[in-house]
C-alpha cells in the first residue's frame, strides 16, 4: 500500500518530491516547510499552534524528513515545542537531527537528542563545556548573534548532509530565505482563518513589488481540505 503522504495526490499530478530525488549531488538542496493557516498564521497571540494542520499535513511533512539526511530546527522551536524530529508517520528513515543555538542556551534534556541510532548535532557560536552522549557539537562564527544560514548549509554539507530539510521555527525559515539558500518552500495549509498571531514568514521588507520573490508553484490537495503550494525558489513564473 502507499504511504499515506503519497496515496492524498492526485496519481496525474507531478511528484512534489521528484526535485529531491533528481538534486545535484555536487551541491546542498534545500527545503523549508511551513504549515499555516488560509491567512498565513502559524500560531494564536498565545502561541498556541497544536494543531492547525491536521493529518494530512503532518503525514507530508514525515514524508519530506524521510526525504532528506538532516532536519534543522532553531532552538526556540525545541523550547517551544520540544519536538522528536523522527519518522514516524510514513515509512521511512530518520534524518539527521540539528538544532541551531547560537548562544547554547539550551540545557535541559529533550526529545530531539535522544538516543535513537541518529546523528544528533547543536550548532553554536559558542564553546561547550559538556553535551548529552551522542551529541556532537559545529561551532561557527556569529555576526550580531546570528550565525548564518549559508555557514550552516555549508557545515552540514561537508558532513555528508547533502539534502536538509528547514523545518522551523518562522524566523529560522525567514532567515534562510532571505539568505538565498532554500530551494524549494512547502506550503501547508489548514483550512483555518486565525485572524491574528504569528505569521509564518517575515522577510527582509521590500519598498516595491519588483523585489517580491515570484516562484515558480504547483498547487497539490493533500485531502481533508489541506493542501501544499510548492514553490521553487529557483525558478520564477516567468520561466527565469
Amino acid at each position: 500500500m502507499r504511504p499515506a503522504a503519497e496515496r492524498s495526490i492526485e496519481p496525474s499530478m507531478p511528484d512534489p518530491f521528484a526535485p529531491f530525488r533528481c538534486a545535484d549531488p555536487a551541491r546542498p538542496f534545500v527545503v523549508a516547510q511551513l504549515g499555516q493557516s488560509l491567512d498565513g498564521r502559524i500560531a494564536t497571540i498565545t502561541g498556541m499552534s497544536k494543531y492547525i494542520n491536521g493529518a494530512p499535513a503532518l503525514d507530508h511533512l514525515h514524508r519530506i524528513r524521510a526525504e532528506v539526511d538532516a532536519v534543522v530546527v532553531g532552538a526556540g522551536t525545541v523550547v517551544a515545542d520540544d519536538p522528536q524530529l523522527t519518522v514516524r508517520r510514513v515509512p521511512g528513515r530518520s534524518p539527521a537531527r540539528v538544532v541551531i543555538d547560537p548562544t547554547g542556551r539550551l540545557k535541559s534534556p529533550a526529545k530531539w537528542h535522544e538516543h535513537n541510532g541518529v546523528s544528533c548535532f547543536v550548532i553554536t557560536a559558542c564553546s561547550v563545556e559538556s553535551l548529552p552522549p551522542g551529541l556532537q557539537h559545529i561551532r561557527l562564527q556569529a555576526h550580531h548573534g546570528a550565525i548564518a544560514p549559508r555557514a550552516i548549509v555549508d557545515a552540514l554539507f561537508a558532513r555528508g548532509m547533502k539534502k536538509i530539510l528547514i523545518e522551523g521555527g518562522a524566523r529560522t525559515i525567514s532567515s534562510f530565505i532571505d539568505a538565498g539558500c532554500i530551494d524549494r518552500l512547502h506550503l501547508l495549509f489548514a483550512p483555518i482563518i486565525i485572524g491574528s498571531g504569528r505569521n509564518g514568514l517575515d522577510l527582509a521588507p521590500i519598498s516595491d513589488l519588483s523585489g517580491a520573490l515570484r516562484p515558480k508553484t504547483v498547487l497539490y490537495p493533500l485531502g481533508e481540505r489541506e493542501f501544499l503550494i510548492d514553490c521553487d525558489l529557483r525558478q520564477t513564473e516567468g520561466g527565469g
